[in-house]
């Protein structure tokens, strides 16, 4: 994922929780900061699930800061 930064930034400050993938994907899929290749990996890497935190997220991503 090219903008990781921004990815952790949204998902600790502009997401709800609890949020299911498809949750996720929805917002992903409207925000206009992320390439379409990011926005295709973060759906394709997301494991199924409910999140109850962006920490939650980030993990099941593998993404650190």
């Amino acid at each position: 994922m090219e903008n990781t930064k921004g990815a952790i930034d949204h998902l600790r400050n502009h997401q709800t929780y609890p949020a299911t993938k498809a949750d996720l994907v929805a917002a992903c899929s409207n925000l206009t900061d992320f390439s379409e290749e990011d926005k295709k990996e973060f759906q394709e890497n997301l494991p199924e699930g409910t999140y109850n935190s962006a920490e939650d997220v980030m993990k099941a991503l593998g993404l650190a800061e």
